[in-house]
């Protein structure tokens, strides 16, 4: 499970015109409709071809959990491309992204500063070049490590510097056990 991939993917779904189909043959005829062949459906959710094809007539309608699970999680990353792209451009262009966290954060600083990491529930809009940072990198396919770098620079910037006007000495940012990251658009 990625934390941070997960939550950028999940505020990217709040931006959906229209609920994505919540019954199991419903789920088949969307998958079907999208990959154009049943032979390709029954390959990627490791199911028989002709499994595929009762659910698509509505001969069979609950699956086994895990393949409830596995067809959920297809149809939900298929779901809407036009309006996850547009929600992740304006994003990154004009909204920003604003992260909601409980985590221990703590910094490097000079000699006599109190640089301790200590527990802090932060919510910080991040500018939309975060956004775009963040958003180029999941692309990618970067780890959650490196998401969650970009995510301390932003809060490093943001929230311990003030955009410039203080702790100009401030060097790394250490953020870590993270016990709640929720993104939104």
């Amino acid at each position: 499970m990625s934390l941070f991939g997960d939550g950028l993917e999940a505020a990217v779904q709040k931006a959906f015109t229209r609920p994505a189909p919540k019954t199991a043959p419903a789920q088949m005829r969307y998958l079907v409709k999208q990959l154009k062949s049943t032979r390709a459906v029954a390959q990627m959710l490791r199911i028989s071809q002709r499994t595929v094809e009762r659910y698509v007539k509505n001969q069979i309608k609950k699956p086994r959990p895990e393949l409830a699970a596995r067809l959920e999680r297809e149809v939900t990353r298929r779901w809407q491309p036009q309006v996850r792209a547009r929600a992740r451009r304006q994003a990154a262009t004009t909204g920003g992204i604003v992260i909601d966290t409980r985590a221990r954060i703590g910094y490097t600083a000079p000699i006599g500063t109190t640089d301790d990491a200590r527990l802090r529930h932060l919510t910080v809009a991040l500018p939309p070049q975060y956004a775009a940072r963040l958003f180029d990198a999941q692309q990618s396919g970067a780890g959650d490590q490196q998401l969650q770098q970009i995510a301390a620079e932003g809060l490093k910037e943001l929230y311990f510097q003030d955009g410039g006007r203080r702790a100009g000495s401030l060097e790394e940012i250490r953020f870590t056990d993270i016990e709640h990251i929720e993104f939104e658009l």
